[in-house]
């Protein structure tokens, strides 16, 4: 039998993850953007020649895109588990 609209409150686990995802996404615009002032100053000018500097480079930028991919991860993995969560739940397990 499926609970009645009274019994049902705001599922405190789906608001949880509401500010745990908030709070992710802010940490993660940062460590995105973190290597980004090192990357622009290397790849911009001549700042580094030569085939270290070219395998620096390489290095810094798969790095760079790596440290964005592993991020997103986290962001999805959090919003794949607000989408399972549902918006409502009994009063006793909102509780409790």
């Amino acid at each position: 039998m499926a609970p009645e609209p009274l019994d049902m409150a705001p599922n405190p686990r789906r608001e949880e993850l509401l500010r745990a995802l908030a709070k992710v996404r802010m940490h993660v615009a940062r460590l995105e953007a973190a290597l980004d002032p090192a990357h622009a100053t290397f790849t911009g000018g001549a700042v580094w020649t030569g085939p270290a500097a070219r395998n620096f480079a390489e290095e810094l930028t798969g790095r760079r895109a790596r440290l964005r991919v592993l991020t997103q991860r986290i962001v999805e993995e959090l919003e794949d588990e607000l989408l399972a969560t549902p918006e409502q739940a009994t009063r006793s397990s909102a509780a409790g």
